[in-house]
């Protein structure tokens, strides 16, 4: 008798729980990515995850991102040519392993719009990122009105400095010289102040990060359920 009322507790309390888990993950809700490109010219948006879409000047792509996504990620291609029938191909600026339909994330430089969904108590947190180089303007709208609209849009192509200058872009320190005092990383894991390239890039664009640690003044937070609305050159 004693074993029995022990299975039948196990078994009810097995059932409370799992509709808690179903009840906790109703709550948590995904997003829509709409991505708008604004440019006077060509922009191949990419999503990781999401794909990628060729966008001539006012055509937009939209795609749903799912429930707890982390380490998403928006961003502009440039300079690319593609094959029609197999979609693959080449870009100069944001290139994803020569794939139209991105399955990873991009290579430098490239300006980011980096979010995590209901990352935390049911928020989502969202960012722009120069930590990989700028390549185009952009800026994010949340359609949840109470949570901040954050841009770069400066053309830090035009006053790059002529080190970190390539074709379409511009690298950062750390993807430039890959050393740890421009990357946070080995001794400076722990202790790693703005340096002057960091300092222009967020003199260029006070809302992005401009280097890894630069959490304090770039990260923001907005209540689960809400939408993005990135536009290049917006």
């Amino acid at each position: 008798m004693g074993r029995r009322t022990c299975a039948a507790s196990l078994w009810i309390t097995a059932i409370l729980t799992l509709l808690a888990v179903n009840v906790y993950v109703q709550g948590i809700e995904g997003a829509t990515m709409t991505v708008k490109n604004q440019c006077s010219y060509t922009v191949w948006a990419a999503g990781s995850p999401g794909g990628g879409k060729q966008l001539g000047q006012g055509e937009t792509w939209s795609f749903d991102v799912p429930a707890g996504t982390t380490g998403g990620r928006i961003w502009g291609r440039t300079g690319c040519s593609f094959d029609a029938g197999s979609g693959t191909g080449s870009c100069t600026t944001g290139d994803c392993g020569g794939l139209l339909n991105c399955q990873g994330y991009g290579s430098v430089p490239a300006t980011l719009f980096e979010y995590g969904l209901n990352k935390y108590q049911n928020l989502d947190f969202y960012d722009i990122s120069l930590v990989d180089g700028f390549n185009i303007p952009l800026s994010v709208t949340p359609s949840d009105s109470s949570c901040k609209v954050i841009g770069c849009t400066t053309d830090i192509n035009a006053v790059c400095p002529a080190e970190l200058k390539v074709t379409d872009g511009c690298k950062s320190a750390c993807a430039e010289f890959n050393t740890p005092q421009y990357c946070c990383t080995g001794d400076y894991l722990n202790n790693c102040s703005p340096t002057n390239y960091s300092q222009f890039f967020k003199g260029q664009c006070p809302q992005a990060y401009s280097y890894a640690k630069d959490d304090a003044t770039s990260t923001f937070t907005c209540p689960g359920g809400a939408n993005y609305n990135v536009v290049f050159c917006g």
